[in-house]
């Protein structure tokens, strides 16, 4: 059996996660969007604490702080408002780690969530003998010389230029003296030319094709995952005299309604449930506590759109839904048409991707006496 993976020397981290990510589309930042089923900011921040980072200093704007701390629960990092400009930003996350005073620090983007172990070895191993180490791979494609135009008007030799990747490792107390020392323009471009502006040296290392950056909405298509998934939910209320009996987001005439902390659409629940289930994001009451006031008597509808959102982000469209009613009463036969094109229309499907069915446990268990309703689904997602 192979055993722990090698430790490595002592550093510290900055994770810039303040920019907007206008080019990725949507009201969300990309840096909070959900990628192979967790936020993006998420897989950078683990990998880093997972190499042995102490302290990892996460910098965001303002109006970012809620969706970072909820993206990062449960991590030990720290919070740090970030400046107006990704450099001003790296400098306050610098000045953050003051006090810890560490020997080496690595500064990273959000946008690349895939970091490999190995990477980051290759950089600290640089530091022994440079006060910086970037990533970097080499330029493959023929380059050309644009002359603003779109005429080409030269050829730039590929053999001596890199494409720059981060984490960007540095010795601590020199990447702080040469960001306090800057006196350029407010893009440096990154914290390599800051470095070398100021007369330090910057080892160049092999790179990783993972550390991609996200920056278009197609970046977030992950076409190694697999190109279906299958979740399956299950949910019970109990019926109760009062209540109003909501299913599949419809009313129903009956002399009793089911019980629950929001509308109690036990239909709507264990749909909800499946697609979270296909894409390993918990269950619904980990998104919807029912400890939390704020969706006492919720519709359920809200619930499934957030699922299907997510299934989304993660890069799956829903393929279809069967849907499983237990119960004694009410026949949901009449009511079925009703139920099949509200499902259809809060998934953005077709009605003939939505199968709703009823049966009854022949007067057995809690739903053959009339006590409360059960259902249960199937929901498959197919790669977006």
């Amino acid at each position: 059996m192979a055993g722990a993976p090698p430790s490595l020397p002592p550093f510290a981290a900055i994770i810039v996660a303040a920019g907007k990510g206008l080019r990725v589309g949507g009201d969300t930042p990309k840096q909070f969007r959900n990628w192979r089923g967790k936020p993006v900011l998420r897989h950078s921040a683990e990998a880093l604490l997972a190499a042995g980072a102490a302290p990892l200093i996460v910098m965001t704007s303002a109006d970012g702080a809620a969706a970072a701390n909820a993206a990062l629960a449960g991590l030990p990092f720290t919070l740090a408002q970030g400046g107006a400009t990704r450099q001003e930003s790296v400098l306050d996350g610098l000045e953050a780690l003051a006090a810890q005073a560490p020997q080496a620090v690595l500064i990273h983007d959000a946008a690349r969530p895939d970091l490999p172990r190995a990477v980051i070895a290759r950089l600290l191993g640089a530091l022994a003998d440079q006060p910086g180490a970037i990533p970097v791979l080499p330029v493959v494609d023929s380059l050309a010389v644009d002359d603003g135009a779109g005429q080409m008007v030269g050829k730039a030799e590929r053999e001596m230029l890199r494409r720059v990747q981060t984490p960007q490792a540095f010795r601590y107390a020199d990447i702080l003296a040469a960001h306090r020392a800057w006196a350029g323009p407010l893009d440096a471009g990154d914290d390599a030319q800051v470095l070398a502006v100021s007369g330090g040296s910057v080892a160049l290392v092999e790179g990783d094709e993972r550390l991609k950056k996200i920056t278009f909405a197609e970046d977030f298509v992950d076409t190694t995952a697999p190109a279906f998934r299958i979740g399956q939910g299950y949910d019970v209320h109990r019926l109760e005299t009062g209540e109003e009996l909501w299913l599949c987001g419809v009313q129903i005439p009956h002399d009793k309604g089911l019980s629950g902390h929001s509308d109690a659409d036990v239909a709507l629940h264990a749909i909800t449930d499946a697609v979270l289930g296909a894409i390993g994001a918990g269950d619904i009451g980990t998104h919807f506590p029912p400890s939390d006031p704020q969706w006492r008597g919720a519709r359920s509808a809200q619930f499934l759109e957030h699922a299907v959102s997510l299934a989304r982000e993660a890069g799956y469209t829903v393929a279809n839904c069967d849907l499983t009613l237990i119960c004694e009463a009410p026949k949901i036969g009449p009511h079925r048409p009703a139920m099949r094109a509200a499902v259809a229309r809060i998934m953005d499907l077709g009605e003939d991707a939505v199968s709703i069915k009823a049966t009854t446990t022949e007067r057995l268990g809690f739903t053959g006496r009339g006590e409360g309703i059960a259902a249960q689904a199937i929901v498959l997602l197919q790669r977006a």
